[in-house]
């Protein structure tokens, strides 16, 4: 892609999410793409009536029966979730002749329990999809309602608020199946560390894998009590990848094991059983034998991020891209006021940064709901209501939070006392950039912002429509060889790391994944050729 031709039918695949953002820019002075921009500009606050800049015009459905909305997020649910959902319950059964029930999956096998509940049939009136959910591969198996008639008359508001190039980017096979969030943002991660004692220790910044193996030997040498880094399953083997390679997903991992750089997307190799492969669990082996993770790291239960946040950890890497990063730096500064972090982006050694794809946060309304249009009617209200929105965003004004200097967001007590911190119910999906408020420190991720502005590149990834369906079979099964044979391999759990990776792919090549790997290419160079992309 470093040649001009390849960069111009790169950036032409990328167009929509161009055009999308511009359309932002445009109808709102108040999003995040202003970065460079005070937060007065971000954080400022809609109109007394608490609409958007959308239509006034009114749904059409009927709400003369009363009904009660079940609502799914992905995560645990915040302490004061009951007063938050008794307070929009009256103004829902107003407006709306509805009530929301607020479920929670929790963190914990989040990913099972969410194939749970789109398989089971039970009702399930709104669900949060993502690109990480395989919001597209569900919606191709049919497990959502097609939005496209149903917007225009149960939430013309809505509708009209969200740009028309971001309804065609998150079409599948012409159809939209999510709402997607309006806000631009990257997700792209990093690294986050402890500054404060990096300084006291004198040791290196952690920008690289020499830098970061030192300044994790510094923190085990220098503080035995505190674990140098926060994991769980192995996430740092990602994370490693998006350091050292210009992958082409730069928010997480290519599935099952595959080799795509943004640079070559067309070239398709396996990075599971290659020496590059060998070489890194080799490298996670001697991190074990250092003891950068407890022996238990595999049934640790709690996040990486969480533990990190909570000042567990010395560092901890991915899970934390900007916004999340500013979460911990937010819980961090409550608990230890003299306590300092810092944070290295992976964009900075990769040389670019992609903003999200339209499908990276969304909502949308499963076949088994009862209720579609009075769903979609009461997820207008949380999007393009301020009243909605603030009370499922921030909490209740005066008990969770206040406003501060008539712009920023600041938390009433601590992240331990606090019982709605901000965005406590993960309703990444409905923020709404007239409506957000920013806590003052948020003004670095601007600033991130502004810099991977200048360095931005289109998301050719997240677009691709994944179809299962041809190895369902072969793919549950390669992802219990994965949890059984690779996971001891990447926390360093195996003497012999030669063996245990011939022993996994000899298990992995018996599950199918020759077969899902030759027919995922297939149709990821397919949809290359359909987008234009070389």
């Amino acid at each position: 892609m470093r040649m001009g031709k390849g960069k111009t039918k790169l950036m032409a695949a990328g167009m929509s999410l161009t055009v999308f953002a511009g359309l932002l820019a445009g109808c709102s002075g108040s999003n995040k793409e202003e970065s460079s921009s005070s937060p007065k500009t971000s954080a400022a606050s809609p109109s007394a009536s608490g609409s958007s800049a959308a239509s006034e015009q009114p749904s059409k459905i009927d709400t003369s029966k009363k009904v009660d909305l079940q609502f799914y997020m992905l995560g645990d649910a915040p302490k004061d979730l009951p007063l938050i959902q008794e307070e929009i319950n009256k103004m829902a059964l107003e407006d709306l002749n509805a009530t929301v029930t607020f479920n929670f999956t929790t963190w914990t096998d989040w990913s099972q329990k969410y194939k749970l509940l789109l398989s089971s049939g039970q009702p399930i009136d709104l669900i949060f999809t993502a690109d990480w959910t395989d919001y597209q591969s569900y919606a191709k198996k049919g497990a959502f309602l097609p939005l496209d008639e149903l917007l225009p008359q149960a939430a013309p508001k809505l509708y009209e608020f969200v740009p028309k190039d971001m309804w065609d980017a998150v079409k599948i096979d012409q159809k939209i199946y999510t709402v997607p969030a309006t806000w631009k943002e990257y997700v792209t991660e990093g690294i986050a560390y402890r500054e404060d004692l990096r300084k006291k220790y004198n040791l290196p910044k952690p920008e690289s894998i020499e830098t970061l193996e030192q300044y994790l030997d510094g923190i085990r040498k220098n503080e035995p009590d505190l674990l140098p880094l926060a994991d769980n399953q192995g996430y740092h083997t990602e994370s490693i990848r998006q350091l050292t390679t210009k992958t082409v997903n730069s928010s997480n991992k290519v599935p099952y094991g595959l080799n795509i750089m943004y640079d070559a997307p067309r070239d398709v190799t396996s990075y599971w059983g290659s020496p590059q492969h060998l070489a890194d669990l080799k490298m996670y082996k001697r991190w074990a034998d250092k003891g950068y993770w407890p022996k238990n790291v595999l049934n640790i239960k709690d996040s990486g991020h969480d533990v990190f946040a909570s000042g567990k950890a010395a560092a901890l890497l991915g899970s934390e891209n900007p916004n999340r990063f500013n979460d911990s730096v937010i819980k961090i500064k409550s608990l230890h006021p003299d306590w300092e972090l810092g944070y290295f982006p992976y964009p900075n050694a990769k040389g670019f940064a992609q903003p999200v794809h339209p499908i990276h946060n969304g909502f949308a309304i499963p076949r088994s709901s009862k209720n579609p249009e009075r769903a979609l009617a009461f997820y207008e209200k949380l999007v393009t209501d301020k009243r909605y929105n603030w009370l499922t965003q921030y909490g209740i004004e005066g008990k969770n939070f206040e406003v501060e200097d008539g712009k920023y967001y600041k938390m009433i007590g601590d992240a331990q006392s606090n019982g709605f911190p901000r965005e406590g119910m993960q309703g990444w999906a409905w923020r709404n950039p007239e409506f957000m408020l920013f806590e003052k420190s948020f003004d670095a991720v601007l600033q991130m912002f502004s810099d991977f502005d200048k360095i931005a590149k289109p998301d050719i990834f997240q677009g691709f429509p994944e179809d299962w369906t041809p190895y369902q079979a072969e793919k549950a099964a390669v992802e219990q060889v994965e949890k059984q044979y690779l996971y001891p391999l990447n926390v360093g759990l195996i003497d012999d790391v030669e063996g245990g990776l011939k022993l996994f792919m000899e298990k992995a090549k018996q599950a199918g994944l020759d077969k899902i790997q030759e027919e995922y290419k297939k149709q990821w160079i397919k949809y290359l050729d359909d987008s234009g992309i070389q």
